[in-house]
């Protein structure tokens, strides 16, 4: 198994649209609204590294209103 968080830069008034978006995105375990650099942080999950990237990361980054995302891969799991 592989986990990562991205984080997600949306374009000006759209991070709560996008947010919901992702969300509903297959892989995305969740997705929350914050403060601070960055709008949106998703945590998501797949089968190894490839699939986050594949199948979950472009998704998110097709999201209507996701300007930039920045991906931090898990190195360590319980």
């Amino acid at each position: 198994m592989a986990a990562a968080y991205v984080l997600v830069n949306a374009s000006p008034g759209r991070a709560g649209e996008a947010r919901k978006q992702i969300a509903a995105v297959p892989g995305v375990s969740s997705a929350h609204a914050v403060t601070g650099a960055y709008d949106v942080i998703a945590y998501i999950e797949g089968a190894d590294v490839s699939e986050l990237g594949e199948k979950v990361v472009s998704q998110i980054q097709s999201v209507d209103g996701v300007a930039q995302t920045m991906t931090c891969v898990v190195v360590e799991l319980p």
